[in-house]
């Protein structure tokens, strides 16, 4: 059988890459050093025309089936990695076949938990990636995704303002039915607090976990978090039919969440004047939506929430409360983001997203303002950050230039 690429590549030069190599002995000057997650497969990062890709050999079997799945996912606006192409019929040079490989567009600024956890992390940063965690395998759920393998292991995790964004890595287990069954969604808790657990004590004997965290608790506080963000998703609403305006508090809570309403349907329950109120959710990205199609900005759903009442705060002390929205949005993002943004010396852009960037400028801002008791301004805001807090950052972003 012949080397066979598909997929949907755009870099053509794929196909020059050393597949008749095993990818564990492919030469470094293709690759690129990046932190990696813990995987039962050899995993390698390839840098091609300006893009980095991750290449996972598997079997032909299960690459043809996961890329499929993680277009779906793609198709269906899940945070997972973007599927490239698979690549089947490779030999050796010896003659000797060799593994299939899955390859995917690496994500950008993404770190796996074990990088977000160097050092002994804090309860209050696991507690960020534990909520991060819930939300991924609740909207997961509500796609009709079964994971069949969830786990920290099998997530990259991206900034999103003051908490974290978590993206499906691994869909190798993975199942996409119109509706996931009671009996699918509870066996995916079951092996995500196995998971959690196994990776908890494992952290623990190396010493990386903070002594007051107990290993167990965390595996049981994913679960939690689990069934009450898909109760609040999900559950009917009994009302009396006097509080219709419980009906815009519950679109309200849903919304504070990140997930929109679709519709409502309301039914009154029998023998009583009590109504029974059934939302159906689309997926989350509420405040992503609202941002991307007043600004065209395109971030996460955090940090859209914080660059939203930014605007919201600008339009208020312009005195452009009656002004069109679109209108305002336009002028603070040529008034305020993108001055802010460019306030940033070029070659340390690079080291946070722009809406990341613009976020813990604000965030520097506010801790300013409060010591000196006034407002410092976002102009001495953003030079502070620079010198003081930006310079000591890590580089987070894994596009890496050519010249390196």
């Amino acid at each position: 059988m012949p080397l066979q690429l598909t997929g949907s590549p755009s870099d053509p030069d794929l196909l020059r890459l050393p597949w008749d190599v095993p990818l564990e002995k492919w030469p470094e000057h293709r690759l690129v050093s990046l932190p990696r997650g813990i995987s039962r497969h050899v995993v390698r990062f390839a840098r091609l025309s300006g893009r980095v890709y991750a290449i996972k050999e598997i079997s032909e079997h299960y690459a043809r089936r996961e890329y499929r799945l993680l277009w779906d996912l793609h198709r269906l606006d899940t945070p997972a990695v973007e599927p490239v192409a698979y690549v089947t019929g490779r030999t050796g040079a010896d003659g000797e076949p060799l593994d299939s490989a899955l390859i995917t567009q690496h994500l950008q600024f993404s770190l796996p938990y074990r990088a977000v956890m160097s050092g002994t992390i804090r309860p209050d940063t696991l507690n960020r990636l534990l909520d991060a965690l819930a939300v991924l395998l609740v909207r997961l759920h509500l796609n009709g995704f079964y994971w069949g393998d969830c786990s920290l292991s099998n997530v990259l995790f991206r900034r999103d303002a003051g908490s974290f964004a978590a993206y499906l890595v691994d869909a190798e287990t993975g199942e996409l039915h119109p509706m996931i069954s009671e009996g699918q969604r509870r066996h995916d808790i079951d092996v995500a607090h196995t998971n959690l657990y196994g990776e908890m004590l494992d952290l623990e004997a190396g010493g990386l976990l903070h002594p007051s965290i107990d290993p167990e608790e965390v595996a049981d506080s994913v679960c939690s978090r689990y069934h009450a963000l898909w109760g609040e998703l999900t559950s009917d609403e009994i009302i009396e039919e006097v509080d219709w305006h419980m009906i815009d508090q519950r679109i309200r809570r849903l919304n504070s969440l990140g997930f929109d309403v679709a519709e409502m349907m309301v039914r009154r329950k029998a023998g009583t004047g009590r109504l029974i109120v059934r939302p159906k959710v689309v997926d989350a990205g509420h405040h992503q939506r609202r941002l991307l199609r007043l600004t065209g900005l395109d971030v996460e759903e955090n940090q859209a929430r914080r660059l939203l009442n930014d605007l919201d705060s600008f339009r208020v002390s312009y005195g452009l409360r009656h002004e069109d929205e679109a209108i305002v949005a336009h002028r603070w993002l040529a008034e305020v983001f993108q001055p802010t943004v460019e306030a940033v010396p070029e070659e340390m852009r690079r080291k946070l997203e722009p809406a990341q960037l613009f976020h813990e400028v604000l965030d520097h801002r506010w801790y300013m303002s409060q010591e000196a008791g006034a407002d410092v301004g976002l102009q001495t805001a953003v030079q502070s950050y620079v010198k003081n807090i930006l310079i000591f950052k890590p580089d987070e972003k894994a596009l890496i230039s050519e010249d390196q």
